[in-house]
């Protein structure tokens, strides 16, 4: 990046970085959950969860078959923990009508997508010096530089680098070097790649000086925050379209996802488009007090995904608000199953 102001910055000529194909990863394609694998899976849920879950299946169903929109916001974590080919099959099937999620959730999902691994082992790495140096991360700086140049979206931009051999041809001629990969051997378990083949949103809202990507010489921040404000703006799009009820689905995304449903539905609402009658799900580990939601003094009310996906956003445009406490790796595998049993 180039700058002209007065002060120090760091020279990312310094940095030194090393073959994706020689790292250490936690997650292979062994460890991803598949539709045709889901009765292996041993789900132990409390009674309370295992109702609650069904009713925003059906939730799910009816309103696709009303075509009213369902929207998934996630976490990194559900890519990390496997269980992308379930949401990508259900993104095929035209059960969720736009994905959202932050830049890691596109990161791990370009990584499977690319080498077939991804969570690299941090605590080793992080010593060294290595966290985040992996080379091949300028692949995804180059396919957002070039998807910038498009004024493309950013989750557009990767789902494209993926599938349209032209754009990919681009990136690699720009940056791929002889020990890189040429091709994304495992498209088919990439969320990115389904969203973009079925021509169904994946919008990723990001920071800056939040992700591996950013540390690279590749980065370019104008592309990067370009790119994911234009996914906003085909988010809030989408947000937009819950005037006669839809399904909002918040996935293990503590602060992103809830910032950005609280804003975008806050857009819809002054522009005329209402949210009305919605459903709202929030998955995650820890605890819920609803009589913290209105309680300054409690740590519970600074949770922002129960605060504004539980209590708030449902109860300002006449929904119900459900929370799913639970391991998403039964919790989501369950949902999945049910929807599918549903059909």
């Amino acid at each position: 990046m180039h700058y002209d102001g007065k002060y120090k910055i760091f020279d990312l000529n310094r940095i030194n970085t090393y073959p994706l194909s020689t790292r250490s990863n936690k997650v292979t394609l062994n460890d991803l959950i598949r539709p045709a694998e889901l009765d292996n899976l041993d789900i132990d849920l409390p009674d309370k969860t295992c109702s609650d879950i069904e009713t925003i299946a059906g939730a799910i169903i009816s309103g696709r078959k009303s075509d009213k929109p369902v929207v998934l916001f996630t976490g990194a974590h559900l890519i990390k923990n496997g269980l992308g080919p379930l949401l990508a099959d259900l993104v095929r099937r035209g059960l969720v009508t736009l994905v959202a999620g932050n830049c890691a959730t596109a990161i791990h999902d370009f990584e499977l997508a690319l080498i077939g691994q991804t969570s690299e082992n941090v605590p080793d790495a992080l010593g060294k010096g290595q966290f985040g140096m992996a080379y091949e991360f300028a692949y995804i700086n180059c396919a957002l530089s070039l998807g910038n140049e498009y004024k493309l979206g950013f989750g557009e931009s990767l789902g494209k680098a993926i599938c349209d051999e032209d754009f990919r041809s681009q990136v690699f001629a720009s940056v791929a070097k002889d020990n890189s990969p040429r091709s994304f051997g495992h498209s088919q378990v990439s969320v990115l790649a389904a969203c973009y083949e079925s021509n169904i949103a994946f919008t990723a809202h990001v920071g800056i000086g939040t992700d591996v990507i950013d540390q690279h010489l590749s980065f370019d921040g104008q592309a990067k925050g370009g790119c994911s404000g234009r996914d906003f703006l085909i988010y809030t799009n989408e947000i937009a379209k819950f005037t006669d009820g839809g399904v909002l689905l918040n996935i293990g995304s503590a602060v992103t996802g809830p910032e950005v449903l609280l804003k975008a539905v806050s857009m819809a609402a002054n522009a005329g488009n209402i949210p009305n009658n919605i459903i709202t799900a929030d998955f995650d580990l820890r605890d819920h007090e609803p009589e913290a939601m209105s309680d300054e003094s409690s740590e519970g009310y600074y949770f922002r995904d129960q605060k504004s996906i539980v209590a708030r956003i449902p109860q300002a445009f006449n929904g119900k608000g459900f929370y799913i406490q639970g391991n998403q790796k039964q919790t989501f595998p369950l949902l999945y199953k049910k929807v599918i049993e549903g059909l």
